[in-house]
């Protein structure tokens, strides 16, 4: 299985962009990216918002991050913390992002920094505890592969001559779902978890007008 996904890759993480452009808020003035990596998901949605912010603890991801915007004037890749950003932003998106960061401290942040109506789109990993997690992360291993196949059918270049920028800090998730949205509900109340196959689980919520 090893070797099959390693000549076939593909992107766990931006294979969900196309589910954030399709959740996007109805104002669109102001985006924030947070933990941005290598800036993709800033040119997804450099054409929908009047102004868009990433952020990275990295300082590599940042400095890629910014290259690969260069050309767009109205994104910005700031050395700027999550606690010193003011707002407010229409959205708010973490990929992989919320497991390296306190929980709670972060969702009151999002909600404290998104105004009224602006929305929070998060695509997150969790340890499997329940056998409802079990059974997804058995068809994310089976179908992995397979989707690999389909989005990379020519194997993949390795050693020497194999571009890289880089890749981001890894974690390892320590809250399950079901417990990551219990401690939640009492900041984002009415928020909306939904498992998917690649091992990630997407949540959103609007904050209310």
């Amino acid at each position: 299985m090893h070797d099959l996904n390693a000549r076939h890759p593909w992107s766990h993480n931006d294979h969900f962009h196309s589910w954030i452009l399709h959740e996007l808020p109805g104002r669109r003035r102001a985006a924030l990216d947070v933990g941005c990596g290598h800036g993709g998901l800033l040119v997804e949605l450099a054409p929908w918002f009047d102004r868009v912010e990433g952020i990275d603890r990295d300082a590599g991801m940042r400095e890629v991050a910014a290259r690969r915007t260069a050309e767009l004037p109205h994104v910005d890749v700031p050395d700027t913390r999550f606690e010193d950003l003011t707002g407010p932003f229409d959205l708010i998106t973490m990929i992989a992002v919320l497991h390296h960061l306190d929980l709670e401290q972060a969702l009151t942040r999002v909600r404290d920094l998104l105004a009224p109506g602006g929305r929070f789109l998060c695509v997150g990993l969790a340890p499997p505890a329940s056998l409802r997690d079990h059974a997804w992360d058995m068809a994310s291993m089976a179908t992995n592969p397979l989707i690999g196949a389909v989005k990379h059918p020519w194997p993949a270049r390795r050693g020497p001559g194999a571009a890289s920028d880089g890749a981001p800090p890894i974690k390892d998730p320590s809250i399950p779902l079901d417990e990551l949205v219990r401690r939640a509900a009492p900041i984002l109340p009415g928020l909306r978890a939904r498992r998917h196959l690649a091992f990630r689980h997407t949540l959103a919520w609007t904050r209310p007008e």
